[in-house]
């Protein structure tokens, strides 16, 4: 369940510090909205030697970023479950299903922050993630870059890469158990752009 390797690919000339960028020319926090057609999750769990791959859109996501005082940041991302897809049609059919996700009583997966914090070149994003209408805690790893295209110092338009890893049983998608894995690993690549 993991983003194609062309998202990963990303330009080094374009790369934004980090989260933890100290010295940048933004401020103060800014409000970022998503730029949906280029936004994605990508998903992977295991299915015997094998791996079941797909991704599920990003329908909403609220960022407030300030490259001053990380943990003033705050992340939400709310996921439809609805139109996700799988590396093979009976996959996808089963992971909307009542025996995991649900998607007809449960459309949308919601993660949103509790506290953010630098780490290394990027930040640690801790939060609440909700799935099937149970809550727990997650910790997902964020980095971010300028997009191709806009000068240094020009943070108006940005990618996001969050990555962690949850498992469905905490959340009572248990369907299938016994051919596919319970650890389900999230990469979520989100283009964002500052709003006015």
């Amino acid at each position: 369940m993991r983003i194609p390797l062309l998202v990963l690919v990303l330009n080094a000339s374009v790369a934004l510090a980090s989260l933890a960028l100290a010295n940048c020319a933004l401020a103060s926090p800014a409000n970022y909205t998503l730029q949906p057609a280029s936004s994605v999750v990508g998903f992977e769990t295991d299915f015997g030697s094998d791996k079941i791959t797909g991704q599920m859109p990003i329908s909403r996501a609220d960022l407030t970023l300030d490259f001053q005082n990380v943990s003033a940041s705050r992340v939400a991302v709310t996921l439809d479950v609805a139109h996700a897809d799988a590396s093979f049609p009976f996959a996808a059919q089963a992971m909307k299903g009542p025996k995991v996700l649900d998607s007809r009583d449960f459309p949308q997966i919601s993660f949103e922050s509790t506290s953010v914090k630098s780490k290394g070149e990027g930040a640690e994003v801790s939060g609440r993630v909700t799935i099937r209408g149970v809550t727990k805690p997650m910790v997902m790893q964020a980095m971010i870059w300028r997009q191709k295209g806009h000068e240094a110092g020009d943070l108006s338009h940005l990618t996001i890469r969050l990555t962690g890893a949850l498992n469905r049983s905490d959340f009572g998608a248990v369907g299938w158990s016994d051919m596919v894995g319970d650890q389900v690993r999230l990469d979520i690549l989100a283009r964002i752009a500052r709003s006015e």
